[in-house]
């Protein structure tokens, strides 16, 4: 079913949950992973603020937690590729995934709604949009669960 499962990581709760969803269906269908971790230069504001290496802190950071990512796949026996890259997540996820000819993106998802979404923006929202590839969102046990009242004022 799947051949190459993409997940992409940036160290938070989402992003661990939808690593372990990713790597039970790695084991599962016998996929290889790509872990992705994106340095997001625009957040950053890369080019005016790097003279103290703060770019180079989140490459190194990058490295952290697809290293750990690694760790966690290889001890289920499935195979792991990783990525840092640079650019804008939303923008740079549905390339890779071109790039590697992955068949599924995996992506945590904050659950957030409502004017913290439209101050935050939602990458998971936007890779949804911009894919070529079927996208999971894993919402993380931390997430806020709205009610069906709060989502219906939303519509």
């Amino acid at each position: 079913m799947y051949d190459r499962i993409l997940v992409p990581l940036d160290g938070s709760a989402p992003a661990d949950e939808a690593l372990g969803r990713a790597i039970d269906l790695a084991a599962t269908t016998d996929a290889t992973l790509y872990a992705l971790y994106v340095v997001d230069e625009r957040a950053l504001h890369a080019t005016q603020l790097d003279a103290g290496g703060l770019v180079r802190a989140y490459e190194a950071e990058g490295e952290r937690i697809v290293s750990e990512a690694v760790e966690a796949a290889e001890a289920d026996g499935v195979e792991v590729v990783t990525a840092v890259e640079h650019g804008s997540p939303h923008r740079v996820i549905p390339r890779y995934a071109a790039e590697v000819d992955a068949d599924l993106i995996v992506m945590g998802t904050h659950g957030r709604r409502g004017i913290e979404r439209y101050l935050l923006g939602s990458v998971t929202e936007r890779v949804l949009r911009l894919a070529d590839v079927p996208v999971l969102s894993v919402r993380s046990e931390d997430s806020p669960v709205e009610d069906e009242q709060s989502l219906d004022a939303d519509v």
